[in-house]
C-alpha cells in the first residue's frame, strides 16, 4: 500500500504523530534519521502494523508520499545552542526525492527563523524546487505530552505556519485530519516562536515554584499547603510543583548565540532548575546527619528514576545526577523503578531493589524521585527508616517533603 504520509524522525515526537495518523486511517511511512528511536509497546506496533505503518526500506520510498513531517531530535549542543544535524540530514535525504506539490513541515524544536533560513535553502538546492511555489513548507509545533490521557493529538489543537497562505493551507488540510482543531498562525516564525514560549513558560514556572519550595523550607512553611490553596484561585494562577528537577526531551531555548536576543529570565530558569539535584542532596545530607548517619557510607534508596510518572522515558531526568552526588559523597546507592528494570550511572549498573518494602526498611533514607501509580506510599512511608519525599505526594506528616 503506497504511504500517503512520511514521518521523518522515530523519537519521541514522530512516533506519537506516526501512531496518530495511523489512527486516523493515514498510510504511514517511518523513516529513521538517527540512532534516537523513541519506544513502542508490543501491541502499539501491532496495531500500528495492522493499521498501514511500515518503516522505510530507503530513502527512495520518501518521493512517493503527499506530506512529509520531519520530526528529527534538536539536542542542545556542548555550545548550548540546538544542534540541528540531524534536521539537516533528513532535509538532505527528502530534498533528493522531493516531488511537485508536495507538503514538507517541520516539527522538530528549532528557533524562530529556522524553517525559513535553514530548512529552505537545503530542500530547493537538493530538488530543485522552489517553496511556495512548487512544493508546500510550513512549520508546526510538537504538542506531544507523553503519558497524557486527558488530551491527546486528536483533541490537541495544531498550531500552523506556512511560507505562504497555501503552505498554510494545506498544512492544515493535513493536519485537520489527525486534531480537531487546526490554529492558523501568520507564519512560520510565528509558529516557531509559539513552540519557543509554550517550552519557556513551563520551565520559568517550574524555576518559581522551585526557588518556592527552598524558601518555605527555610521559613518552615509548608508549600504543598500553599499550592494547594492557591490554585484555587480561578483566575490569573496556574499551578505548578516543584520537583529533584526538570526532565524530558523539551529543553529552554534562551536564543544563546544571538547576541542582543537573550532572555533572561530563561537563563535564571535554567540555573534555579539546574539547582535542584544539588538541593535534594544537601536535603538529604542534612536529614541523615540529623538522625546521626554521615552520607558517606550510608545506604540510599532512590525510588522513580524516569522523568515522568508512569513511563519508562529517563531523558533527562534528574536521577542521573543525584545518583552520581551520592555516590561522590560516599553513598551506596539503589534504585526502584517498575518502568526500568536495570539502570547504570557512570557506566556501572546500580544495583535494583527487587523487593520494594524491604529495601526502603533496610535503608539508611529513601528519597522519592518520582510518583509513579505503583507506588503504595502510605506504606512506604510507615516502612522507610527515613523517607525523603521530593514530589510531595506522601501524606502530610508522613514524611520530609522537599
Amino acid at each position: 500500500m503506497p504511504a500517503d504520509l512520511a514521518v521523518i524522525g522515530l523519537g519521541h515526537l514522530g512516533l506519537p504523530l506516526a501512531q496518530a495518523a495511523v489512527a486516523a486511517g493515514i498510510p504511514t511511512l517511518g523513516y529513521k534519521t538517527g540512532p534516537e528511536a523513541g519506544s513502542l509497546t508490543a501491541a502499539e506496533l501491532r496495531r500500528m502494523l495492522s493499521g498501514g505503518f511500515r518503516t522505510a526500506a530507503g530513502p527512495a520510498e520518501l518521493g512517493r508520499v503527499r506530506t512529509a513531517v520531519i520530526c528529527a531530535p534538536t539536542p542542545r549542543g556542548a555550545d548550548g545552542t540546538l544542534d540541528l544535524s540531524q534536521v539537516e540530514a533528513a532535509a538532505r535525504t527528502l530534498a533528493a526525492r522531493l516531488r511537485p506539490h508536495t507538503t514538507v513541515i517541520l516539527e522538530s524544536p528549532v528557533q524562530p527563523g529556522t524553517t525559513e533560513e535553514f530548512l529552505r535553502p537545503l530542500l530547493e538546492e537538493g530538488s530543485g524546487l522552489q517553496a511556495g511555489r512548487d512544493f508546500h513548507l510550513a512549520y508546526s509545533p510538537s504538542r506531544v505530552d507523553p503519558g497524557n490521557r486527558d488530551f491527546t493529538p486528536a483533541n490537541t489543537p495544531k498550531v500552523i505556519g506556512g511560507l505562504t497562505p497555501a503552505c498554510t493551507e494545506s498544512a492544515a488540510a493535513f493536519y485537520s485530519r489527525l486534531t480537531d482543531k487546526v490554529v492558523r498562525a501568520r507564519g512560520p516564525r510565528e509558529a516557531e516562536t509559539v513552540q519557543l514560549l509554550e517550552t519557556n513558560f513551563r520551565h520559568v514556572n517550574i524555576a518559581l515554584v522551585n526557588e518556592m519550595a527552598v524558601l518555605c523550607h527555610d521559613l518552615g512553611v509548608d508549600l504543598w499547603d500553599v499550592i494547594r490553596c492557591a490554585e484555587t484561585k480561578p483566575f490569573g494562577f496556574q499551578a505548578f510543583r516543584p520537583g529533584p528537577g526538570v526532565g524530558g526531551h523539551a529543553t529552554p531555548q534562551d536564543l544563546r548565540g544571538h547576541p542582543g536576543r537573550a532572555l533572561r529570565m530563561v537563563e535564571l530558569a535554567q540555573q534555579v532548575n539546574n539547582h535542584m539535584p544539588q538541593y535534594v542532596i544537601q536535603r538529604a545530607a542534612t536529614l541523615l546527619n540529623e538522625h546521626g548517619k554521615s552520607a558517606r557510607g550510608a545506604r540510599v534508596l532512590l525510588l522513580g528514576v524516569t522523568y515522568k510518572p508512569d513511563l519508562a522515558d529517563q531523558q533527562g531526568s534528574p536521577a542521573q545526577e543525584i545518583a552520581i552526588r551520592l555516590m561522590e559523597l560516599g553513598a551506596s546507592v539503589s534504585y526502584h523503578d517498575p518502568h526500568v528494570p536495570s539502570w547504570s550511572v557512570l557506566d556501572r549498573p546500580v544495583p535494583r531493589a527487587d523487593s520494594l518494602y524491604e529495601a526502603a526498611a533496610d535503608a539508611d533514607l529513601t528519597i522519592l524521585l518520582q510518583q509513579h501509580r505503583t507506588y503504595d506510599l502510605q506504606g512506604l512511608s510507615v516502612k522507610a527508616q527515613l523517607l525523603l519525599d521530593t514530589r510531595g505526594a506522601t501524606p502530610t506528616g508522613a514524611a520530609h517533603r522537599l
